[in-house]
């Protein structure tokens, strides 16, 4: 009996019975199916928020970009985590507040309509197109993860399949995430993302250790990465001024990724933000580590080991089947597939909202039954994950790169949108709009035209977009 497999198949066994208890629980209104009845414990949304935001990004993208260039990659990491911080400080609260008494707004693209009612039909429409367009690239990239695992780890279990070993991985771990996600909603998501960041904050901690034991040590690793490149460990190899803003201006993308901030709208109540803040942070500097220590360490373990890496993202992948025994092996892979579907399942549960409340109620039926809109929204989650499948079907996919793109966009399009609208009383129809045209278009421009190997395209956008707010809310104010 191969012990991966069976570890790997008590994860699906663990996140189906999820969804279905979620299913019998809490999804019999719009309400509970796509915000749990606002009723989420600190813990839950701690762990939920950091889950469905580090994704396969930070198992297989942060080791990798590591693994290959050094430590210097590691600014990523420091500014995401200011970032982080900061959306817990500044947005948290406000978003909690502000949506249950503006109209108990659902989605974001809704509270948006609720904030500024002059603007609101256009602000439904656009945002909500952004959403669904971006979220399908952002699902992508996390498919693109379920593919390499499965290409790298079970071929030999699917060898006598007639399709590829990656696009049958890509099937099946949206088909799981599919399932949980259609019938068990928001609660499904959010209880898996909790059971998934437990296992993965374990994992990134349980393998540096287990690379450190069989490397020799410290001493030992530090020799090896400084014979392969003097300034491996250093933090400025190579560092130019734009390369380090384009880095730690990750922490930007934080204030308008929908599938985050969906987590402070759901929060049980305003006095658990703080508990949770704590909780999240500590999680999160916790696996930020673990993750540079997989790319560190593991490059040191491949050059010890005479190990050629051609696709550095597999690092943590080769390093959970040739160190540790098949069970603790199946629970590693298991941590991946948990980075990759927790937040598969929450850009895709955002995405169908928007859909189902922002285009479907809004043009369509607008006095359709709590029943239907449930109903419409689990179709929704399965149309978004066909077309993010689509996307996925190309193996040289580079995780990092999809992830790069659609947090860029998110981030320039509601990140200064999101900002403004909870602090800055002023601010207009007319300037909300604006600013979510030009933070998508700005970014998605820089990206076609190959500017953002200069400096990341989130720069840019999140600079013009906050203007464009705040000149046209200035050109357009009521007395």
């Amino acid at each position: 009996m191969n012990w991966t497999y069976v570890s790997l198949g008590l994860y699906f066994l663990l996140m189906i019975g999820i969804g279905l208890y979620a299913w019998r629980k809490s999804t019999s209104n719009s309400g509970e199916y796509l915000l749990g009845g606002r009723q989420l414990g600190p813990a839950v949304t701690a762990l939920s928020a950091g889950a469905s935001d580090m994704s396969g990004w930070l198992l297989l993208g942060l080791p990798g970009a590591l693994y290959a260039t050094g430590l210097v990659e590691a600014w990523i990491g420091i500014g995401l985590f200011i970032g982080a911080f900061a959306n817990w400080i500044i947005v948290a609260p406000r978003l909690r507040e502000q949506t249950e008494k503006l109209g108990d707004s659902l989605t974001i693209p809704q509270f948006l309509a609720n904030r500024f009612p002059d603007h609101a039909s256009i602000l439904r429409i656009v945002s909500a197109v952004i959403i669904v367009a971006f979220f399908s690239v952002y699902t992508a990239a996390g498919l693109v993860g379920g593919g390499l695992l499965f290409q790298e780890s079970f071929a030999d279990l699917f060898n006598n399949v007639s399709m590829s070993d990656y696009m049958l991985g890509i099937w099946v771990t949206g088909g799981v995430v599919v399932g949980y996600t259609m019938f068990g909603g928001f609660l499904a998501v959010s209880l898996t993302d909790f059971v998934q960041g437990c296992i993965m904050v374990v994992a990134l901690i349980l393998m540096p250790i287990v690379i450190l034991t069989n490397d020799g040590g410290w001493t030992a690793a530090n020799a090896t990465l400084t014979n392969i490149n003097p300034e491996f460990l250093s933090m400025t190899q190579g560092l130019t001024f734009l390369g380090f803003v384009s880095a730690v201006t990750w922490g930007l993308g934080y204030f308008g990724q929908p599938h985050i901030i969906v987590r402070f709208m759901a929060i049980r109540s305003v006095k658990d933000v703080p508990i949770a803040r704590n909780i999240g942070m500590i999680w999160m500097g916790v696996a930020l580590l673990g993750a540079i220590g997989v790319g560190i360490f593991g490059r040191a373990y491949a050059a010890q080991n005479g190990i050629i890496l051609e696709k550095p993202e597999t690092i943590f992948i080769l390093l959970a089947n040739m160190l540790f025994n098949p069970l603790i092996t199946g629970f590693l892979l298991a941590a991946l597939l948990a980075a990759i579907m927790s937040t598969i399942s929450s850009q895709l549960l955002v995405a169908s909202s928007s859909l189902t409340e922002d285009f479907y109620r809004l043009f369509l039926r607008k006095n359709a039954s709590e029943t239907e809109m449930v109903n419409i929204g689990r179709l929704c989650v399965l149309a978004v994950a066909i077309i993010a499948a689509f996307i996925a079907s190309d193996p040289e996919s580079k995780v990092l790169g999809l992830v790069s793109n659609a947090w860029a966009g998110f981030g320039a399009a509601f990140g200064p949108l999101i900002l403004l609208s909870l602090t800055w009383k002023r601010m207009t129809g007319a300037g909300a709009v604006a600013g979510l045209i030009v933070g998508a278009a700005s970014v998605a421009i820089w990206i076609a035209m190959g500017w953002s190997s200069e400096i990341y395209e989130i720069v840019p956008g999140f600079i013009l977009a906050f203007a464009a707010i705040i000149l046209v809310s200035n050109l357009t104010k009521k007395s």
